[in-house]
């Protein structure tokens, strides 16, 4: 029992970042009988995409499950956002699926490191469908977690990723 215990660094009402969806907020943690087996569940809600998510508590840190970033980490993502884009020469499939990777892993940094490398200016050319899903998929994540670090709206952390993106471009 002292195993399942070691997980119960959450507690209800907090946020916390789920690799594969991004920043939800504990609920409750329930116990639900499943297969003959009583296991002890948070209960996540991810109010933006209407879902909830059911994570045995023993297995919360095994998963990826964490707590908000730091500042300090909020800080050296929007820092990443103003370094210059590294665009690998390799194909596009290859590395649509790296960045796909850097999404789910929960990582703020690596998920800021997708935003600057897919951001396109006004100026730049076209992105095609399959860039434009992965840049919109890993904005939302960075604003979203920006948004419940800061307190603020997600309107404002979009604001301000929006800004420090603009800034770069004008440099």
């Amino acid at each position: 029992m002292s195993k399942a215990r070691k997980s119960q660094d959450f507690s209800p009402n907090e946020y916390v970042v789920y690799p594969a969806h991004g920043v939800g907020q504990i609920v409750s943690i329930e116990e639900q009988e499943i297969a003959g087996l009583v296991l002890e569940l948070f209960v996540i809600s991810f109010e933006k995409d209407k879902m909830t998510l059911r994570v045995p508590t023993a297995k919360a840190t095994e998963v990826g499950m964490r707590s908000l970033s730091s500042p300090d980490v909020v800080t050296k993502a929007l820092d990443t956002l103003k370094g210059k884009a590294r665009v690998k020469r390799a194909m596009w499939s290859r590395r649509a699926q790296e960045y796909e990777q850097k999404i789910n892993s929960g990582d703020l940094i690596a998920i800021a490191e997708v935003v600057r490398d897919l951001h396109r200016a006004d100026d730049q050319r076209e992105q095609s469908y399959s860039e434009r899903q992965l840049y919109e998929a890993a904005l939302e994540r960075l604003t979203r977690e920006l948004a419940a670090v800061n307190g603020m709206d997600e309107t404002g952390a979009q604001k301000r990723v929006d800004d420090v993106l603009a800034a770069r471009a004008a440099a």
